[in-house]
C-alpha cells in the first residue's frame, strides 16, 4: 500500500469502516450479502494497514475492535462467560513465517502447531450439564450471542447426550454441505425466492429461522473444534482434545494434522487448497493453533484475538471475462431463470462458458449489462456465478438490460406472484412447462421410466406423440422409431420401462404430478396416510396438516391442485391405461404384523445388484420394516454386497458385520409375510 498522508489516511479509513460496518450488517444481521468474502478481506486488510500505520485513527466503532457481528432482536440473548475471540488473518507463505517467529520469539523455542480446515458456517457454543445437552447460541459480538438452543437441537450431529455425563462447553462451526446448498437454491428458485449467496449464508439463514421444522429440512452439520469450559477433562493438548470431543460423540474434523514446522504447515495448506473442491463442504482457509494449551496459555490474548493462532486465508477463486448474452429458461413450474453466457475462462480448474445469475431481480442490482467485463467465482466452490461488473471497463454506449415482459417459449406475460423476486410463467399450456414437467415425471425418484430423458421427451412433445404424462401410456412402438436414435431395441426397452412403472406405488405418482412443494418425503406420508390418489384428492386442509411434518404451505398446495378439473381428467385417463393409483407399501399400523429378517434392522446395500435396482430393493426392505442407510457403521445390522463391493464391505468385515449376497437378499424377501 502506498505512503498516505494523515489527513488522506484519515479520510479513507473513515469510508473503509463505513463501507466494512455496512457489509457485516448485511452480512450478519441481513443474512444479504452485497459483496462476496475476498472484497470485504481486501478492504479489512486495508483498514488494518492504515490503522497500523496511524493509530490515533483507531475509533471504537472501527471492525478491527470488533470480535463478531450485532445480536438479532429476535432471540434471546446470551452472555458468553468465557468469549469467542475472532482470529487475526494472514493471506501470504510470508505472513505464516512471521506469525510463527513471533511465536517462537515470545515463547523463547520452536513449538509444534495443530493446523485444522476453516469451516465457513456459523460459529456456535454449546452447553452440556452432566452430558446433556441444554444451551446453544451464536457467537454474536463475542461477549453475547443468540439463543438459538431449539434450532440446534434439530441439527443431527449435535448430541442431544454425551457418551460420559460430564458438565462442560464445546464450540465449532454450524454449516450447511455443498450438496444441500445447491438443492436448497435450486428449490428457492423454482419457489420464486431469493438465493442464498454461499453456503455460509444459508447456514447462517437457517439458524436463525423461528419455525424450527424449516431448520430440521435444512441438513446442516457441524464440526466441533473448541474445549471452552474443560470440566473434567484433562486435555494438554489441542489434538488431545479434538480426539476427546469426538469420543464423546462430537462431530470433528478428521483432517487436522499436528506439524512439527511451519513449513509441515506449509504443506498441508498447498495440499488442501488443491482439494478443496473435492470436499463436501466449503472451506475458505487453514486454521493454524499452538497445540500445547500451557505454551496457549503463555501467550495469551490481544484484545480482540488468540496470540497463539491464526487463519490463512485461501486466495479467492475468480476470473474476469465478459458477458456475451443471458439464456432464459422457463421451469417446470413457470419460473423464469436467466444464465450469463460468456467468453469461456478458467475457475477453479475447470472452463466455463454459463453462470447462474438467478432471476431479473438479480440481474437489476447488480446492474449486468452486455458485453460488461464481469467477475465470475463459483458459490460454495461449485456453481459458477457473476459476483460483479467491473465498471471501469464498461463501454461508454453501455445500456441497462431490459427484463423479458413475456414468456421466451410461449409469449405469455410474464407476473410477480405474490411479491416473489422470481418472474413467471402462468400459463398451463406453456411448451416449455409441460416438457420440464415430462422430465421430473419420468425421473428415478418418481415414475423412474428408463431411457426417457430430456431430448427424446422434447422429441415427442415436438411431434405430437404425447400432450401430458398419461400419454406416455399409450405410445406405440411405431411412434418411438420415428424419433432421432431410437432404434427398434431401444424402443422395446423404454416401452418396457413405461409398462413397469404402472406398478408402481403411488407414492411415486404424487411425487411425479409435480404438486408445488409437495417432495418424495411429503408424496410418501400422504399417500400411506390416505392409502390411494383418490383419498388424497378430497382430504381436507385440516386432514393434511394433522399429519406429521406436514405443514400448512404443503397442505395449501395439495388441496389447490386437486380443485383444478382438469387434474381429475388426468386421473381417470391414467386409471384408464392401467397405471396404479393406490398404497403398495406397509402402513406403519401393519408392521407390527410384519415377518421379516429385516424387521427393526439397519441394512446398507452395495456394490452391483442384477436381479433387482438399488431403489426396487430398498423399498422392499423398507416395507418388511428394516431401515437402509448409506453408511456403514456400528449401528448396521445388515450388508447386502453386490457385484463389484468395495470400501463398504471392507468396513463391514472388519466391524464384524453379517453380509449377505443379492440372493439370500431376495430368498429373505420372498420368504416374508407381509399379510
Amino acid at each position: 500500500m502506498e505512503q498516505l498522508t494523515f489527513q488522506a489516511a484519515e479520510q479513507r479509513s473513515a469510508e473503509l469502516r463505513r463501507e466494512l460496518n455496512q457489509y457485516a450488517y448485511e452480512y450478519y444481521v441481513q443474512d444479504q450479502p452485497t459483496v462476496e468474502d475476498f472484497v470485504y478481506d481486501k478492504k479489512y486488510q486495508e483498514l488494518v494497514e492504515i490503522e497500523t500505520e496511524y493509530p490515533d485513527l483507531i475509533t471504537p466503532e472501527s471492525p478491527t475492535q470488533r470480535v463478531g457481528g450485532k445480536v438479532l432482536a429476535g432471540f434471546e440473548k446470551v452472555v458468553h462467560e468465557i468469549p469467542l475471540y475472532s482470529l487475526n488473518d494472514v493471506f501470504s507463505k510470508e505472513e505464516l513465517i512471521a506469525f510463527d517467529e513471533r511465536v517462537k520469539k515470545a515463547v523463547g523455542h520452536a513449538v509444534s502447531y495443530c493446523v485444522e480446515l476453516k469451516i465457513d458456517g456459523l460459529s456456535i457454543s454449546l452447553k452440556y450439564e452432566n452430558g446433556v445437552f441444554v444451551q446453544g447460541a451464536t457467537r454474536g459480538d463475542g461477549t453475547v450471542g443468540e439463543n438459538i438452543t431449539e434450532n440446534l437441537k434439530t441439527v443431527k450431529s449435535i448430541p442431544l447426550r454425551l457418551k460420559e455425563p460430564l458438565t462442560i462447553e464445546v464450540r465449532g462451526e454450524c454449516y450447511m454441505p455443498k450438496a444441500s446448498f445447491i438443492k436448497l437454491n435450486q428449490q428457492r428458485e423454482e419457489d420464486g425466492k431469493e438465493v442464498f449467496a454461499n453456503p455460509r449464508n444459508a447456514a447462517a439463514g437457517s439458524l436463525r429461522q423461528l419455525d424450527t421444522r424449516i431448520v430440521a429440512k435444512r441438513n446442516l452439520s457441524t464440526f466441533l473444534y473448541t474445549l471452552a469450559d474443560f470440566g473434567p477433562l484433562e486435555s494438554t493438548t489441542q489434538d488431545h482434545a479434538l480426539n476427546e470431543m469426538a469420543r464423546l460423540g462430537f462431530r470433528t474434523n478428521p483432517e487436522h494434522r499436528v506439524c512439527a514446522t511451519i513449513d509441515e504447515v506449509w504443506e498441508y495448506i498447498e495440499a488442501f487448497h488443491e482439494k478443496r473442491d473435492e470436499l463436501a463442504y466449503e472451506i475458505d482457509g487453514i486454521v493454524v493453533k499452538v497445540n500445547q494449551f500451557a505454551i496457549q496459555d503463555e501467550l495469551g490474548f490481544t484484545v480482540k484475538a488468540p496470540r497463539w493462532a491464526t487463519a490463512y486465508k485461501f486466495p479467492p477463486e475468480e476470473a474476469q471475462t465478459t458477458l456475451l448474452d443471458i439464456d432464459w429458461t422457463i421451469g417446470r413450474t413457470g419460473v423464469l431463470t436467466p444464465t450469463a453466457i460468456m467468453e469461456p475462462v478458467r475457475l477453479a480448474g475447470t472452463t466455463v462458458a454459463r453462470a447462474s445469475l438467478h432471476n431479473s431481480d438479480y440481474i437489476e442490482k447488480k446492474d449486468i449489462r452486455l458485453k460488461d467485463t464481469i467477475l465470475v467465482y463459483k458459490a460454495g466452490d461449485i456453481i459458477p456465478e457473476v459476483a460483479q461488473v467491473i465498471l471501469e471497463k464498461r463501454e461508454k454506449d453501455s445500456a441497462p438490460y431490459p427484463i423479458p415482459t413475456h414468456c421466451p417459449i410461449c409469449n405469455s406475460e410474464l407476473v410477480h406472484l405474490d411479491e416473489e423476486v422470481a418472474l413467471r410463467c402462468i400459463n398451463p399450456k406453456c411448451p416449455a412447462q409441460i416438457k420440464e414437467g415430462l422430465s421430473h415425471f419420468v425421473s428415478r425418484n418418481a415414475m423412474n421410466i428408463e431411457g426417457l430423458g430430456p431430448r427424446v421427451l422434447a422429441q415427442m412433445f415436438d411431434k405430437g406423440l404425447v400432450s401430458d404424462v398419461a400419454d406416455l401410456y399409450g405410445l406405440e412402438k411405431e411412434q418411438l422409431l420415428t424419433l432421432d436414435k431410437i432404434k427398434d431395441k431401444s424402443a422395446e426397452n423404454i416401452l418396457r420401462a413405461i409398462d413397469a412403472s404402472r406398478e408402481n406405488s403411488v407414492e411415486r405418482l404424487v411425487f411425479g404430478l409435480g404438486i408445488r412443494h409437495v417432495g418424495a418425503k411429503a408424496a410418501g406420508i400422504l399417500a400411506e396416510h390416505f392409502g390411494s390418489l383418490g383419498a388424497i384428492s378430497k382430504a381436507t386442509k385440516e386432514e393434511i396438516v394433522s399429519l406429521n411434518t406436514i405443514g400448512e404451505t404443503i397442505a395449501d398446495s395439495v388441496v389447490t391442485y386437486f380443485e383444478n378439473e382438469e387434474v381429475h381428467e388426468l386421473m381417470q385417463e391414467l386409471s384408464d391405461r392401467g397405471v396404479n393409483l393406490e398404497y403398495k407399501g406397509i402402513r406403519a399400523s401393519q408392521l407390527a404384523e410384519v415377518e421379516s429378517p429385516f424387521k427393526g434392522k439397519t441394512v446398507v446395500l452395495t456394490g452391483k445388484l442384477i436381479d433387482y435396482t438399488r431403489e426396487d430393493a430398498k423399498a422392499k426392505i423398507q416395507n418388511l420394516g428394516g431401515k437402509v442407510t448409506g453408511s456403514v457403521s456400528k449401528k448396521t445390522d445388515i450388508v447386502v454386497a453386490g457385484e463389484e463391493a468395495g470400501s463398504k464391505l471392507t468396513k463391514a468385515q472388519n466391524l464384524g458385520i453379517e453380509i449377505w449376497d443379492e440372493q439370500q437378499m431376495i430368498r429373505a424377501i420372498e420368504e416374508s409375510q407381509t399379510d
